[in-house]
């Protein structure tokens, strides 16, 4: 019985994938030895540092050994080694927005491709200072992602010495590593031109009332569209970002003495559905009466009825070109440069003024 329980275990030893014990984790040793190659080529592979050091077929074997071994590296020793923790960390003004949950998932996708993770930390004070929600930045995180905030509102991020991508923020503000924007003043422009196109010349401009960068370039963007055309005026109101309050807004501005408004511009769809609520209660249609836009292409601009005219933003493209831009940062590269195009998508809450709206 000695004999025969002793000769057991060798044979399961000799059998196993490892050579080590049953169930033992493989190892980089493993690897190499299935593959043919130096524990020095798996790491080189496996590190995706591999380009122009070994053959695409090494490459490729390397990979094979270490999914049929079932290998995963040890990223906490590797870390350590490295000095570096794989992590980002993703500085939203609000979680429960879709726009920067998406930003969030495009970000996180690219990541999960090179081995990192993101962290999402909606800043209590939305715009405001984004206090640290670390003892220690620097020994939790390589770089700092934020969108849609300004970048001396990160102070305290700041302290940790990080890179700092701004995602829809100021393109001026030094303080930023590397921002990366959407073509915000196009896709005003764009609305600004469909609707004049329809025969609009009577607008109100429902804007944010949070003070940001990207809202500025809204407001702007709008004035210069309808400058040059004759005839038009243009009158700007602010809510917050509330149905209810965009509703009373726009109710307002639409009761008031002289010539009604035939299109309300609103900075987001949230707003726009507000705007639409409006036209309502005061027992006009939209777009019969007044058109309305939104801005941002939520799910919803296709909820409401009629459907929204806005202005889709590929929310997705945004948290993947700021996450690039964190990694070439980090590996010391150029970040690529360029606004990410928006596009106007024209649905049923716009159409040329009725005969009758003056």
């Amino acid at each position: 019985m000695a004999n025969g329980s002793s000769q057991g275990p060798a044979r399961r030893r000799g059998d196993g994938a490892s050579g080590g014990t049953p169930g033992a984790r493989p190892t980089s040793r493993d690897v190499a030895r299935v593959a043919g190659v130096s524990q020095a080529t798996v790491s080189l592979v496996l590190g995706d540092k591999w380009r122009g050091r070994v053959s695409v077929r090494t490459a490729e074997s390397v990979r094979d050994a270490a999914s049929t071994l079932g290998y995963r590296p040890n990223l906490a020793a590797r870390n350590l080694r490295l000095g570096c923790t794989r992590t980002a960390l993703l500085v939203v003004p609000a979680i429960t927005n879709e726009f920067f949950a998406r930003v969030y998932t495009g970000a996180a996708a690219l990541a999960a491709d090179h081995g990192f993770g993101v962290v999402v930390y909606p800043s209590p004070d939305g715009i405001g200072p984004a206090k640290n929600p670390f003892a220690s930045a620097r020994a939790a995180l390589d770089g700092v992602i934020a969108s849609s905030m300004a970048a001396k509102a990160l102070s305290d991020l700041r302290d940790a010495d990080l890179p700092l991508v701004m995602l829809d923020s100021d393109p001026s503000d030094r303080e930023a590593a590397a921002c990366v924007n959407l073509d915000i003043g196009d896709g005003i422009h764009q609305v600004a031109d469909h609707l004049l196109e329809l025969g609009h010349r009577r607008f109100v401009h429902l804007a944010s009332a949070i003070p940001s960068w990207t809202f500025d370039v809204r407001a702007r963007a709008l004035a210069q569209a309808l400058a040059g055309v004759a005839g038009t005026s243009l009158r700007t109101v602010r809510a917050p970002f509330d149905v209810n309050a965009a509703r009373d807004v726009i109710q307002h501005a639409l009761t008031e003495p002289g010539a009604r408004a035939t299109a309300v511009v609103c900075d987001s769809d949230i707003l726009a559905a507000g705007a639409c609520k409006a036209v309502r209660r005061l027992g006009l249609s939209v777009p019969g009466d007044v058109s309305v836009t939104g801005f941002d292409d939520l799910a919803l601009s296709v909820a409401v009825e009629p459907e929204l005219t806005t202005v889709s933003l590929p929310a997705e493209r945004v948290g993947e070109r700021g996450m690039s831009a964190l990694l070439a940062l980090l590996a010391g590269e150029t970040v690529s440069e360029g606004d990410l195009p928006v596009s106007l998508v024209v649905r049923g809450s716009t159409a040329a003024p009725s005969p009758t709206s003056g």
